[in-house]
Order: structure tokens, then C-alpha cells, then sequence
């Protein structure tokens, strides 16, 4: 019998730069660093409304921290609105993830992306082929055991770090890059040489808090908040092969969108630009 969807959360939902969201080193008392991360596996939608999270013991253990920073962490998520806590049933998420997508024209958004790409500089983190999570590879539409490409980027304006960037490339497209393809090289330029045609992308509009790692990488203090943004590439059959989530410093970047009014009375949509 194959494993409940919940299963497969409790199985899969850590990531070795979760464990790095931790540090013992940084001011921030460890319960609300272990407060943030759990609170992003939520808001992300990675723990599900109804999804029964780690028990103390576990989560004790996965990021080595004492059961009392984990019991404080829980408190907080309970007292967040996120999380009920009951005695003998664990603690189960209240909150529901609904994403927003964000529709927009692809020719405007390209350019905008290629020019936004040469006013900034990238550095390449980290590199290599792992098992996505659950929700990304759902996201990507990858078999179960499948690795893709992963790749951690940090871009900066005038040496000034900004964006931290993750995307997740399906194996398809991803396994014929190498590290050199990437070394301050835009991702869209790579798959263009690869031959990829991308016909549309699905964008999510968000918020999070910075954990510890990506408070040291963005120059933040840990739980400084930042702006998510989520995209889905899809090539020219509408198959889905990057996603790629970045965390914006909201003091350096703002995200701006001209919109119209909709046939529907009190709603909106992007505006077209000329010729598109």
C-alpha cells in the first residue's frame, strides 16, 4: 500500500538547509529560529492544513535542539494561528495554504527578467543533483525518488546582497548543465542554449521570515521579513521543468505591476504592452 500524502510530508519535508537554518552562534534565542523555519514549511503550503507536524521528540532530534526550544517553538505557531496543539494528538496545522497566482504577460516578463539580470551580479552557492520536496516535485510533476537539478544563488546590486534565489531544473534539461553554465550566466540565457522554448510561467506572490542561513547569506537580522516569489517555467508542450523560489530583501526591491480593470466588476488584470 502506497503512503498517504501526510506520510510523505513527514517522511521528506527536511532539507539539509532547514539543519542550516539553525545557528547556535546568532543572537536570535533558537526557539524562534526553529519558530521560522516552521512557520515557512507552513505558509508554503509544504505542511498542509490537517497535516499533524514532527512531535517534540522528533523535531528535537532532526535539528538538534532541546525538547524545551522545541515546545516554545510549537507555542508560538499555536499562538500564531497556525497550529493546534492537543495532549495525546500532536499538533496539527489550522492554516491553509491558498497561493495567489500572479498572471502576467511572458514577452514582458522575459525582458524585464534578461534586463534585471545584467544590471545584477550572481554568485553561484550551491550546485548539484538531490531529491526535491514533496510540493516542488508535485510542482514539477517529477516521479516519486526522482533527483533534479538544484542550484542556490545570491544576487547582489553594487555588492550588496539582495535575492536569494533556489530553482529546481527537472532532469531532462537539468542534467545536461554543469557548474560552468552558471558561473554568473542568467538561467534563461542557459536554457535558451539548451534549446528550451518557454511558452508560459505561473508566478505566486508571498511573504516569509529570513532563518538563520539566509539571514547571514541576505545580510539580515534572522526573522527580518522578506517578500517569496514563486515561478513555474513551462516549455513549449506546457510541461512544467524549472520552479524557482527567491527571497527578496523588501528595503532593495519592490515588485511593480500595471494592471486594468477586468470585465468583472472590482477586479483587475496586468496590463498589455504594445505589440504584445
Amino acid at each position: 500500500m502506497g503512503a498517504t500524502p501526510q506520510e510523505i510530508v513527514k517522511a521528506d519535508w527536511l532539507t539539509e538547509a532547514d539543519r542550516d537554518g539553525i545557528d547556535e552562534r546568532s543572537p536570535t534565542p533558537l526557539y524562534h529560529q526553529l519558530y521560522v523555519i516552521l512557520r515557512e514549511k507552513i505558509l508554503s503550503g509544504t505542511f498542509a492544513h490537517g497535516d499533524q507536524l514532527p512531535s517534540e521528540h522528533e523535531l528535537a532530534r532532526e535539528f538538534n535542539v532541546s525538547r524545551i526550544t522545541v515546545k516554545r517553538a510549537l507555542d508560538d505557531l499555536a499562538s500564531a494561528g497556525l497550529v493546534v496543539r492537543q495532549r495525546g494528538r500532536g499538533t496539527h496545522v489550522t492554516h491553509t495554504y491558498q497561493p495567489q497566482p500572479v498572471q502576467a504577460p511572458l514577452g514582458g516578463l522575459l525582458d524585464n527578467l534578461a534586463a534585471y539580470g545584467k544590471r545584477t551580479a550572481a554568485a553561484l552557492i550551491e550546485f548539484g543533483r538531490e531529491l526535491p520536496p514533496p510540493h516542488i516535485a508535485h510542482a514539477l510533476a517529477v516521479p516519486p525518488g526522482t533527483q533534479v537539478l538544484r542550484m542556490v544563488r545570491i544576487r547582489s546590486l553594487d555588492g550588496e546582497p539582495f535575492s536569494h534565489l533556489t530553482s529546481h531544473t527537472i532532469p531532462a534539461v537539468g542534467d545536461s548543465f554543469t557548474r560552468a553554465d552558471f558561473e554568473g550566466a542568467l538561467r534563461l540565457a542557459a536554457f535558451e542554449r539548451a534549446g528550451v522554448k518557454i511558452k508560459r510561467a505561473k508566478q505566486t506572490l508571498s511573504a516569509t521570515l529570513a532563518d538563520a542561513r539566509v539571514a547571514q547569506l541576505l545580510k539580515v537580522d534572522v526573522g527580518a521579513p522578506l517578500l517569496v516569489l514563486t515561478r513555474v517555467l513551462f516549455d513549449s508542450h506546457d510541461a512544467p521543468f524549472d520552479h524557482l523560489t527567491v527571497l527578496y530583501r523588501p528595503d532593495m526591491f519592490q515588485y511593480q505591476m500595471d494592471l486594468t480593470p477586468s470585465e468583472e466588476p472590482g477586479s483587475w488584470k496586468p496590463a498589455l504592452t504594445a505589440g504584445e
